[in-house]
């Protein structure tokens, strides 16, 4: 079994930009296609339990996703890492299913397991032959209120939480400088604290700390379930009201998710991580920008529009600037992090050629920001990028997984399927105005973390010193 977390520098589900998977289209190719992935259905139980179902014919396989509003942001204060965790412990069984049943009915049926934490949600998914969907909702619902933990089980499972932090982290110069980012970028949100927590935290956690909070947030008025795959709503609506509709509702769950806020940002901040590891310095800067979530009508869409126009591919504005024209970059990159419940990151990334400092590579940056919101983008760049973004939604259909997710996380933070099904219209729409605007108004450095990683050589002084 492996587990996962998803840091806010790698965006998981790409944005809202691929989350329209049933858009209409003009093409007679995926016409045929519509006819077989169907619009989303939605239900809601009487314990408050949210039901999506995507019907997609073509295998007859299904994919069963249970998604909890609840993420590393939604930690109590001193004991990050706690949701994280606790999707461990998930696996340690139940009164009814001890520890592995689940997981080895699973193999033995053929499927695919695994579990996701991320600062907004909590993720369990399941993909196997639609006639054991029965069997897998059973287990799941099974353990929304029935898990049991002990000692003996909790304690190792932090090891194996702390060895996670060893490689992903611990171990990770770029990762140890993305945790830093987010730290820096984030005075009193906490998206700054890690998803898989402070490593003197995590060695706190223990079995009372993962029961509190599991009794607090897991139950059915505070969760989605999301099944794509070869079946139909009425059965999908049957089978969860017999499994998921005999858990009780948790009467202390209900309204916004109310977290601290980020004061408006006065001043740019720098990081600098020195590691003897690194074998090629890189520059990376986070702007606090509007999630889907938080910005105005039609500005996360530019968003998301002008991180492709910038920094995704050859024919962006930064490849072209830096490593094309000026030759001072080996790469570059860009990208929009939108599918968050409160504000979020705006990233830019640079990986300068030998004998390139920093400061040139920031200026170069800067020049092509400060065109964009001067001049905007061209008209055959805003057009071409557009068309790209529609059709990866589209070509995305093709994988019933990804379905799953992209709705199960976009309805997590209070998207509704009318918003995700429309995002193409939205698309269409942006015009080069809003681009530029959007550069203008959140590409601002004050409102920028910028981290350098470069090569630690004082071990290496040392040395020669002794």
């Amino acid at each position: 079994m492996t587990h996962s977390f998803r840091s806010s520098f790698k965006a998981s589900f790409a944005g809202l930009a691929l989350f329209s998977l049933v858009a209409s289209t003009t093409t007679a190719a995926v016409a045929q296609t519509a006819t077989e992935v169907h619009r989303p259905a939605s239900f809601t139980l009487a314990n408050g339990l949210q039901i999506v179902v995507i019907p997609d014919h073509r295998t007859p396989v299904v994919t069963h996703m249970i998604w909890y509003k609840v993420g590393s942001a939604d930690e109590t204060p001193g004991k990050s890492g706690l949701a994280h965790f606790l999707e461990h412990l998930m696996f340690k069984g139940t009164s009814r299913f001890p520890a592995g049943q689940f997981s080895q009915t699973v193999i033995r049926i053929g499927g695919q397991e695994n579990a996701f934490t991320s600062t907004d949600y909590t993720g369990y998914f399941q993909r196997v032959p639609r006639d054991k969907l029965a069997t897998l909702m059973e287990f799941e619902a099974d353990r929304m209120t029935g898990l049991v933990l002990k000692d003996e089980n909790v304690l190792p499972e932090r090891d194996v939480v702390l060895e996670e932090y060893n490689m992903r982290v611990a171990n990770s110069p770029d990762a140890r400088l993305s945790e830093q980012i987010m730290a820096a970028l984030y005075l009193n949100h906490p998206y700054g604290r890690p998803v898989i927590g402070w490593r003197h935290e995590i060695e706190k956690l223990n079995r009372e700390d993962a029961l509190e909070f599991y009794k607090r947030f897991y139950a059915p008025n505070n969760a989605t379930v999301v099944v794509a795959g070869d079946i139909e709503p009425e059965e999908v609506l049957k089978l969860a009201e017999k499994t998921y509709g005999q858990q009780t509702r948790q009467p202390t769950i209900g309204g916004p998710r109310i977290r601290p806020q980020e004061p408006p940002p006065i001043s740019p901040r720098t990081v600098t991580l020195a590691d003897p590891r690194v074998e090629q310095p890189s520059v990376r800067r986070y702007y606090l920008v509007p999630s889907t979530v938080t910005a105005a009508a039609g500005e996360a869409t530019a968003l998301e529009v002008l991180a492709q126009i910038l920094g995704q591919g050859s024919n962006s504005y930064l490849y072209r600037s830096l490593v094309v024209d000026k030759q001072l970059a080996v790469s570059t990159g860009a990208w929009y992090q939108g599918s968050s419940l409160d504000d979020t990151q705006f990233g830019i990334s640079a990986v300068p050629k030998p004998g390139i400092g920093f400061p040139e590579i920031e200026d170069a940056i800067e020049k092509v920001i400060a065109e964009v919101a001067l001049n905007g983008v061209r008209a055959e760049d805003l057009e071409r990028v557009k068309t790209q973004q529609i059709s990866e939604a589209i070509y995305a259909r093709d994988n019933q997984s990804t379905m799953a997710r992209w709705f199960g996380g976009a309805l997590t933070i209070g998207l509704t399927i009318d918003q995700i099904i429309s995002w193409p219209e939205r698309v269409r729409a942006v015009t080069a105005e809003q681009v530029r605007d959007a550069a203008k108004t959140w590409l601002d450095k004050k409102r920028s973390v910028t981290g350098y990683l470069i090569k630690d050589t004082s071990a290496k002084r040392e040395d020669k010193r002794s």
